[in-house]
């Protein structure tokens, strides 16, 4: 394949455009708001982003690279098709629940990142025990998508893979770093512009190419290989919908998501924010699916691409740029690039903001440096997206399961925020024995059912389990659902139990090592003062402070500062006297 200076070019201008915006965006974040207030303004821009923006940036976050390129790649496969790109519904389901139970719920309260809640209530230790796996579900994603556009940008324009990677995330950290959200979102609005243009353009020339048969016959008849509808068998139903949870429920507790939520104006907002994200990522699903679907219609063999087809040369992942490349003009197929390096710029700058700003504010800030001036916690985030950003480049070059690892890491947000988020918000009493339990039984029932893409066998063997070609144990049972399930209800159970072990008297107060029921508002509990703005939520509203009337508990374990932040009233001034 011969080396495309057209196409360089078209890349460059692209990657300068999108550089010049994010500075610009930086220079506008400068110029608002206080000097004070310049950490929050790089992690939530200010909570000033409005529908337009934040519709565009919260879609752009989802839709990324692994987004278009898997969803063509579903609809490529033979014997997975439509049926199997559970993507673009299961994405879209998840902004949706969002927008309607917690969204408005994380935005009334005024936190600053998703693991706000969780140290709240749970403690400092507990909220780093919870950023690991949702940092390693942002790296490892990050790592993926440069992954991915690594390998496109060498099948279209033939340069180095290492190359194109390194590039494209130095200009993602570049802006990320000057600019935190505001940046994102300015950027993500054009890049979100460029997927649209780019691959719908792309569609019609790919469609009308000589050896493409029309996808209308194909969908339902075999002609070069089974229909790209697809099919679900009733063996693989179970593994269907344990897919479809996962990324339903398991795509609601990203700090990609909530960042955005956070960032809107007010709690009405970000539901809609949701809901506009919700449609925009369905509509960008459309022609993923066409070119999916076109790839599966082609006679490749009357192509300059040859033969064997993609998926017998194991190339069924590059099925979209490879239908660029090869079925559609060649000013046409750099457009379509610019549109596929878009979709993983907007995704991965959207990543590494979001674990720096984890860091930065509830390991760094919240966990050790109390104190520390709003300069000084600029100065850590910044750190951490360049460090970060170098890490994800790292291993998108040198890993060779990078999609295991990031497929590995989303079913533990999956099984183990989702369901401490679900207890955090909405079941009232749960305290950190409950949470850690739920943590650890999520955990291990993850570990021990397998991973087929790290080659790591089984340990616990479920009901319809098979071994395929390469000797690899498969799971057909939802054992990742079971785990979810299982944490959540651990969570609940052994926080109960150790309320009314403690305030019965069958355990002694002093045994309360994690002070989460007797000294429920001890100082190991960060003052809620820390975690909201005082103008942006009544904080009596954030955990109000039921007495305790049980005889067990004396005045000598309650912190009677804890109370200081709760309106005044005759049950606390009773108990206070007392």
């Amino acid at each position: 394949m011969a080396f495309h200076v057209e196409g360089l070019v078209a890349i460059v201008v692209f990657y300068l455009a999108i550089l010049a915006v994010g500075i610009w965006a930086a220079w506008k974040t400068k110029n608002t708001g206080s000097e004070g207030d310049r950490s929050e303004a790089i992690i939530v821009g200010g909570r000033d982003i409005g529908l337009l923006v934040g519709g565009f940036t919260m879609t752009a976050t989802w839709v990324g690279g692994g987004y278009i390129n898997g969803t063509a790649e579903a609809v490529y496969v033979p014997d997975y098709g439509l049926a199997w790109a559970q993507a673009p519904i299961g994405y879209s389901l998840s902004l949706i629940l969002g927008g309607l139970f917690f969204a408005k719920p994380m935005r009334s309260k005024g936190y600053v990142t998703m693991l706000d809640p969780f140290q709240q209530l749970y403690g400092k230790r507990m909220g780093g025990l919870l950023f690991i796996p949702a940092l390693m579900g942002e790296m490892f994603w990050a790592a993926a998508i440069f992954s991915a556009l690594g390998a496109t940008i060498s099948v279209i324009i033939d340069i180095n893979v290492n190359i194109s990677v390194i590039i494209s995330a130095l200009i993602a950290t570049m802006y990320t770093l000057v600019g935190g959200l505001y940046s994102v979102a300015y950027t993500d609005v054009v890049q979100l512009f460029c997927i649209f243009l780019g691959l719908w353009i792309s569609v019609p020339f790919a469609m009308s190419h000589p050896a493409v048969t029309d996808i209308g016959l194909t969908a339902v008849h075999q002609v070069y290989q089974a229909p790209w509808l697809g099919s679900i068998n009733s063996l693989d139903i179970y593994t269907w919908l344990d897919n479809f949870f996962l990324l339903t429920l398991g795509g609601i507790p990203w700090q990609a998501y909530f960042q955005r939520v956070l960032s809107s104006s007010s709690a009405t907002y970000a539901q809609v924010l949701s809901f506009l994200a919700a449609f925009g990522c369905l509509v960008m699903a459309i022609p993923a699916v066409l070119i999916g679907a076109i790839g599966a219609s082609t006679a490749w063999n009357q192509t300059d691409y040859g033969i064997p087809d993609p998926k017998s040369k194991k190339e069924a992942d590059m099925i979209l740029p490879i239908v660029l490349q090869y079925l559609c003009p060649v000013y046409i197929s750099f457009f379509g690039l610019g549109a596929v390096s878009a979709a993983v710029m907007s995704s991965a700058d959207s990543s590494i903001l979001s674990a720096s700003s984890m860091f930065a504010r509830n390991i760094y800030q919240l966990s050790f440096r109390q104190n520390a001036s709003d300069r000084e916690i600029v100065w850590v985030m910044r750190i951490t997206v360049l460090l970060f950003g170098a890490s994800a480049t790292a291993m998108a070059l040198l890993a060779s399961s990078v999609y295991g690892l990031w497929y590995l890491s989303s079913d533990l947000v999956y099984i183990i925020i989702f369901p401490q988020l679900l207890c955090v918000l909405f079941i009232k009493g749960t305290n950190t024995y409950g949470a850690i339990a739920g943590y650890l039984f999520g955990l291990v029932l993850r570990i021990t059912g397998g991973e087929p893409y790290l080659y790591l066998q089984p340990l616990i063997f479920y009901p319809g389990w098979y071994q395929d070609d390469n000797n690899l144990y498969i799971q057909r049972f939802p054992f990742k659902t079971l785990a979810m399930l299982t944490s959540f209800f651990t969570n609940v159970i052994v926080s109960y139990l150790a309320k009314y072990l403690f305030e019965s008297g069958t355990l002694p107060p002093k045994l309360d090592f994690l002070d989460a029921v007797v000294a429920r508002y001890s100082r190991e509990h960060m003052d809620k003062a820390t975690l909201v703005k005082s103008d942006n939520i009544v904080l009596n509203e954030l955990a109000p402070v039921n007495p305790r009337h049980s005889l067990t508990l004396s005045s000598t374990f309650t912190n009677k500062e804890a109370f200081n932040y709760v309106d005044s009233s005759p049950e606390l001034s009773n108990t206070e006297d007392n």
